[in-house]
């Protein structure tokens, strides 16, 4: 599949898992820390890559689902995309994510925001994604 780019970003993380992110435009500068869960320290104010993961994978399919109802004639006023990504070790070796997405409007019935949002559910990213309107 031949991808016509429209937006290219950039970022540069030092100190890995326990380390710093920032984005080339700044906006994103955070620090990040391993979760206690994963037996890192989980410093106060830091976040994981799986959290700043989440919030981009739950920010384009939102857009996603929206620009589909859109073209199917659904009213989604009220969207809300919740990603969830985990990450742990895997059976083969090494490590590996794994993520699902629940999408949530009050403003469409529940048959047009499941037909919306499946148009996707054939096409999985590295990992398992679920859609469930409610």
């Amino acid at each position: 599949m031949s991808v016509k780019v429209l937006y290219t970003t950039h970022a540069v993380a030092t100190g890995g898992r326990n380390g710093h992110t920032r984005s080339a435009d700044g906006i994103v500068d955070v620090d990040l820390s391993i979760p206690k869960a994963m037996g890192g320290p989980g410093r106060a104010g830091a976040t994981t890559p799986e959290d700043l993961f989440a919030a981009g994978y739950a920010a384009c399919f939102c857009s996603a689902v929206e620009f589909v109802a859109r073209q199917s004639g659904v009213r989604l006023s009220s969207l809300e995309i919740r990603a969830n990504v985990g990450i742990g070790p895997r059976e083969a070796g090494g490590f590996g994510l794994v993520a699902s997405l629940a999408a949530t409007s009050t403003s469409a019935t529940r048959s047009a925001a499941s037909a919306a949002g499946e148009r996707f559910v054939d096409r999985p990213v590295g990992g398992r994604e679920t859609i469930r309107a409610t």
